[in-house]
């Protein structure tokens, strides 16, 4: 059987174990959480580099169907 002093270790050592696993969730969330807003980084700045490369595409693509304008013979 425990005696006292026992018991009071055994309930010590759970309320360490438990503040050690609170500790632990905290950190896995917070490198979660980082880890979460690189990728979110990451994708809005690839977005926004191939959403430059399509708009400069169709723009050259554009101006190479615009025909040149001839000249007037009336101004002549």
């Amino acid at each position: 059987m425990m005696d006292h002093s026992e018991r009071v270790l055994d309930r010590n050592a759970a309320r360490a174990e438990a503040i050690f696993k609170k500790q632990e969730r905290l950190k896995d969330g917070q490198q979660a959480m980082a880890q979460y807003e690189a990728e979110r980084r990451a994708v809005r700045e690839k977005t926004a580099r191939l959403r430059a490369l399509r708009l400069a595409r169709d723009a050259a693509a554009s101006a190479a169907r615009t025909p040149k304008r001839a000249t007037d013979k009336r101004d002549h």
